[in-house]
């Protein structure tokens, strides 16, 4: 009976090494058409509302400024962060932050006193009142275009329409 078993098994161990390597593994496996991300996430976004505004003559000046005047960077290890209400208004911020500025509908644009290249962004919805209860939303954060020292931001509400809304804004360093 154990002869049985052990010729079972490496018929069974044969058999799957021959179609692993017959079909490419399963990693292979993969539709024969992709959709967009956009389609695949939750709250597809709407389209025309994702890309970033063009960075003015104004505001790439304002951005080498800033790098001149900066203080230095923050110890590695530690963070940048930055408050902002939905008109774009600076709440509060650490020393590093300069401004943020609102283009339109949900759009933002934080700027930093040193290169952010490199660094990791998060963001939340969120306020400074004092119960700090944000507001539902999602929201989105990536490197400013054309602005090494600039986050922009994107919010949007739980349907995945634009939107203004204030957020919390942290740059690891």
């Amino acid at each position: 009976m154990a002869t049985f078993f052990r010729r079972k098994a490496a018929a069974v161990t044969l058999g799957v090494l021959a179609l692993t390597l017959a079909g490419g593994g399963i990693a292979v496996a993969q539709p024969a058409t992709k959709a967009p991300a956009e389609v695949a996430q939750p709250g597809a976004r709407l389209a025309g509302a994702t890309g970033q505004p063009p960075v003015t003559a104004a505001e790439a000046k304002q951005a080498r400024a800033a790098l001149k005047a900066s203080l230095a960077p923050p110890a590695s290890g530690s963070v940048a962060w930055a408050v902002v209400a939905s008109d774009g208004t600076l709440l509060q911020h650490s020393a590093n932050v300069v401004s943020s500025t609102k283009y339109g509908t949900g759009q933002y644009q934080v700027l930093l006193d040193y290169s952010v290249v490199g660094k990791a962004f998060q963001a939340t919805i969120g306020t400074n009142d004092q119960f700090n209860v944000p507001p539902a939303g999602e929201i989105a954060v990536a490197p400013r275009n054309q602005t090494p020292n600039g986050v922009f931001i994107q919010t949007y509400s739980s349907s995945g329409s634009v939107s203004s809304k204030p957020f919390h804004l942290f740059v690891a360093n």
